[in-house]
């Protein structure tokens, strides 16, 4: 081999190894620590979306069965009607767990539509027909297990947002999304006090 030749040669090696040694480098040094954990954090705010879509679907068959019983109990029944309706009618934005109003917008009218639900079930307590309707029992274990299932998935999107602020706040990841994602943004929490946070109370 020429003695040219030999030398491309070796410099083509030697720039192939210095490549595969940053690319190494890079993959093990949490470049890619944001994009995950961005992924996460917005797979666990699709699941909240998720439990609290099912929450909403229940109301109107938790108001029918109710009112069959308890149709006098109308300011009640409005109340969550018309969160309900807030709830169902807000139009959610893409940019929405970066957007501090548009996510403070939805934790009021989900903790307005959990309000109303508590107050409807209370009401419940003066009608033993409607507690023994085997129609009520249904949506009553139904509307418990969505409300265990909203806290699951708001504890890890918590979880999760946590996580991703956090990277994007120490270093090295505050280096690598200066550099490689500059348009990373920190994500919104759920910052409502504890009370606001319980499930309703639907046990008898």
């Amino acid at each position: 081999m020429p003695a040219s030749a030999s030398a491309r040669y070796l410099s083509a090696v030697r720039v192939t190894a210095a490549l595969t040694l940053v690319l190494l480098f890079l993959t093990g040094c949490g470049i890619n620590a944001i994009p995950t954990l961005e992924e996460r954090a917005n797979a666990a705010w699709s699941e909240v979306l998720n439990q609290y879509q099912r929450r909403t679907d229940l109301v109107p068959n938790l108001v029918e069965v109710v009112k069959g019983f308890a149709a006098q109990e109308r300011e009640v029944l409005t109340q969550v009607t018309e969160a309900r309706s807030r709830v169902a009618q807000m139009q959610i934005p893409p940019d929405i767990t970066s957007n501090p109003e548009a996510f403070r917008r939805f934790q009021e009218n989900q903790q307005a539509l959990g309000g109303a639900l508590s107050r409807l079930i209370a009401t419940v307590e003066a009608y033993p027909d409607l507690r023994s309707s085997e129609n009520f029992l249904t949506l009553q274990a139904q509307l418990e297990g969505t409300e265990n299932r909203i806290a699951v998935a708001r504890r890890d999107y918590i979880e999760a947002v946590r996580a991703y602020n956090t990277e994007l706040r120490t270093i090295p990841g505050r280096w690598w999304a200066a550099i490689f994602y500059p348009d990373a943004q920190p994500m919104q929490n759920f910052a409502i006090e504890e009370e606001a946070q319980a499930a309703p109370q639907v046990r008898f």
